[in-house]
């Protein structure tokens, strides 16, 4: 693993895929022909690319019990616990309607609203993830979303992961179709014979999935062109090199595109922690996947002391920031960018990924810098609310329709002074 000294441009390459033309061309086809041929053309394209021959896409109960049953009973009570911090962590963030009323008697205000639907996408094969399953339906469901589609590839027998159909059925989904790739989110977007539309797509894919997301966002809503895993460990001489080592391999074994960075003043942790990593690539089972990533999209970066290397993370503005540092709260009020912070030895990233309870649907590619981690707000809606008193409008009629005479809309001042001559 690469050690740098910082100087004022960062060296760390990032990966962006927007695709190919080809990759484009292909998803915009697809979704027309979702659009044209609906049910069709989702059994069409699952026997294509699953190699999945299906009659009914929707999952059934007996599937669910079958899934219940090829399970661990210990695995399905820790999705369970799991469930339980995530839901209680998001209903921390439920915001309520508010009004307030001024001398004048105006009422002013914002009506929340639950969306009506929302749809989940969850990969399939070795991405097949339960945790994903909870984070992106839970926040909906504290939300008030009343309907809840949960779509995802079948393996080859027509299967959805016990593990998948689980962690759905201890979120409350009731609605689960074996359906993959841009035809399932052209699915969701639209709607077919079977599957009803949907307000707003959230969950991770691969790179034809980010693709119809972006094809069908404004149609319908999504959560975030999501890039490969990162991670940032701020780290100073009382961090254990061992554990940081094994910090950073927890997301390089992600994905070969995945970053691992640790910043730190002490040019004796990070040569000890370039060891660790070196001695721990070797035991690792996706070594291939990890090393990559370490030797393509990652780095160590030295700095000349502490208010450095907090100005070199939020220029980087990380998914995911461990602070291992002596004081390590004191810090966090200077960390202006990250999608989730860690904080202390012992609040390794998994934790977060799993069981504390906030979301790991996280902002990547530096966009850490405007957006935040999927939330309750993601599944609600906000309507102003105004109610003019007549006071309030005798004092501020002419002040509205001179505004607009300024913009040179007459109809609209004309709306304010028909009810002032009456």
């Amino acid at each position: 693993m690469r050690i740098e000294t910082v100087t004022q441009e960062l060296s760390l390459k990032r990966s962006v895929d927007s695709g190919t033309e080809q990759q484009r061309a292909a998803v915009q086809q697809i979704i027309r022909t979702v659009r044209s041929d609906g049910d069709a053309a989702l059994l069409a394209y699952t026997r294509q690319f699953d190699g999945a021959e299906l009659s009914d896409m929707r999952v059934t109960p007996e599937e669910i019990a079958e899934a219940y049953q090829a399970f661990p009973k210990e695995m399905a009570e820790v999705i369970k616990e799991a469930a339980g911090n995530i839901s209680l962590f998001h209903q921390k963030q439920l915001r309520q309607t508010w009004t307030y009323t001024d001398q004048n008697g105006t009422m002013l205000g914002q009506k929340m609203t639950p969306l009506d639907s929302a749809g989940v996408y969850v990969p399939g094969g070795t991405a097949a993830y339960p945790s994903s399953v909870l984070m992106n339906v839970l926040p909906a469901k504290v939300a008030g979303v009343k309907r809840i589609v949960m779509v995802s590839p079948p393996g080859s027998d027509g299967r959805l992961p016990a593990g998948v159909l689980v962690a759905a059925d201890i979120a409350g989904v009731e609605e689960i179709y074996k359906v993959g790739g841009a035809q399932a989110v052209a699915a969701l977007a639209y709607g077919t014979e079977t599957i009803e539309p949907v307000d707003k797509i959230t969950g991770p894919g691969n790179i034809y999935v980010a693709l119809a997301k972006r094809e069908v966002f404004g149609d319908v809503d999504i959560d975030m062109i999501a890039g490969p895993s990162e991670i940032v460990v701020l780290a100073d001489e009382t961090a254990y090199p061992a554990e940081v080592a094994a910090d950073l391999l927890s997301q390089a074994e992600h994905d070969p595109r995945a970053s691992s960075v640790l910043v730190t003043p002490s040019r004796k942790l990070a040569e000890e922690t370039a060891a660790e990593v070196e001695k721990q690539l070797k035991s690792l089972p996706r070594e291939e996947i990890a090393r990559k990533a370490i030797e393509d999209y990652s780095a160590i970066y030295v700095t000349k002391d502490m208010q450095e290397a907090v100005s070199v993370v939020n220029q980087l503005a990380p998914e995911h920031l461990e602070i291992m540092t002596e004081g390590a709260l004191s810090i966090v009020e200077n960390i202006r960018h990250a999608g989730a912070i860690f904080i202390g030895r012992f609040s390794s990233e998994p934790i977060g990924d799993y069981f504390a309870g906030p979301n790991h649907v996280l902002p990547t590619n530096g966009t850490a810098r405007f957006s935040s981690p999927l939330n309750v707000d993601d599944f609600m809606k906000k309507s102003s609310l105004i109610m003019y008193s007549e006071t309030a409008f005798r004092e501020n009629a002419d002040k509205v329709a001179a505004f607009a005479r300024l913009e040179g809309l007459e109809a609209h001042a004309r709306a304010v002074e028909a009810r002032k001559e009456q």
